[in-house]
């Protein structure tokens, strides 16, 4: 079973982060990281209507879990996918499970105004 990644930059409590955001946090160049999307599929960010690139904050995650792999532990690009799909099979689903926590205290919040 792969063991935790870390993380070493603390991540501003955003919701969207630009492209130069991302490659100052991660300390690498935003050519890397257009590459590291088509390599890696889960890094999806969002396009503006003008096209700029806009990461989610688990995108950031994942850009340095995948950083964290290439340059420390010297994986290759292929390595690196494989670990990551390992460690996603045997992890279960947090971001959803968050995501119903946060729905059930907002919708008991809810509750307790209508009572």
């Amino acid at each position: 079973m792969p063991k935790e990644i870390p993380i070493s930059p603390e991540l501003p409590d955003k919701f969207y982060f630009k492209v130069g955001e991302v490659s100052e946090l991660a300390d690498v160049p935003a050519y890397v990281l257009r590459f590291w999307e088509t390599e890696f599929k889960k890094i999806k960010p969002k396009r503006t209507p003008s096209g700029q690139r806009l990461y989610k904050k688990e995108d950031v995650e994942l850009i340095l879990k995948i950083k964290y792999l290439l340059y420390k532990k010297k994986f290759t690009i292929q390595g690196a996918r494989q670990y990551l799909k390992s460690a996603a099979d045997n992890q279960p689903d947090t971001s959803s499970r968050k995501a119903l926590n946060h729905i059930r205290i907002e919708l008991k919040k809810i509750l307790d105004i209508l009572r």
